[in-house]
């Protein structure tokens, strides 16, 4: 009799030490994953000057070092410059002047971990956008060419060439950013490409640039 006591405890002893070792190893086994990287949206925001159109909320997905994902982690937010655009610590940017900003999204489990985005502010209330030239020319030799762009307002005229969406009619002749035109590198024919700047639905006049190699 002592002795099936004895086994009984023994058996009793074993088990307890196998659910022991098992919780021991599934804590092991499933560690909390840490965040390795975090991506910010929306991708490039525009948002407007003045009381209408003038706020973006900014929206955060993480990914784990696992694999797995987070759809909203904890996070900072910041913004540079403040001249341009403020944010909130919930992720709500509000215009403050025409310009761009960056913000920033950092993990508030780990804050070398951050994710960034860059908001356009633009002009409000735009009825049209003129250009400081409507024709002109880009060689090899004067390989680029300044154009200007100004929003006619309802609050009056406002310089918007950094920010408005330019766009060139054959990017094979020529280029264009901010304005600036610029001849293809090694072209052996020219021709003509139209210049626009846009913002929203709102699109000026073409200008007509001459490409010559």
């Amino acid at each position: 009799m002592s002795s099936t006591k004895h086994k009984v405890q023994l058996a009793g002893a074993f088990a307890a030490l196998l659910a022991l070792g098992l919780t021991i190893s599934c804590k092991g086994f499933f560690v909390n994953p840490t965040i390795s990287s975090i991506a910010v949206g929306p991708a490039s925001p525009t948002i407007e000057t003045g009381d209408t159109n003038n706020t973006i909320q900014m929206t955060v997905f993480g990914t784990n070092s696992d694999g797995s994902t987070q759809s909203n982690p904890s996070v900072s937010w910041s913004i540079t410059p403040t001249s341009t655009a403020t944010i909130s610590s919930t992720g709500l940017v509000t215009s403050v002047a025409v310009g761009t900003a960056t913000v920033t999204a950092a993990s508030n489990q780990n804050p070398s971990i951050t994710g960034t985005a860059t908001v356009t502010v633009t002009v409000g209330c735009i009825t049209s956008i003129t250009l400081s030239t409507y024709s002109g020319s880009v060689t090899t030799n004067l390989p680029d060419l300044q154009i200007s762009a100004n929003a006619v307002t309802c609050n009056g005229t406002q310089s918007v060439t950094d920010v408005a969406n330019w766009t060139s009619s054959n990017t094979s002749l020529a280029t264009v950013s901010a304005g600036d035109v610029e001849i293809v590198a090694g072209l052996a024919t020219g021709g003509t490409v139209t210049v626009t700047a846009s913002i929203g639905n709102v699109v000026s006049p073409p200008a007509t640039i001459s490409v010559t190699p």
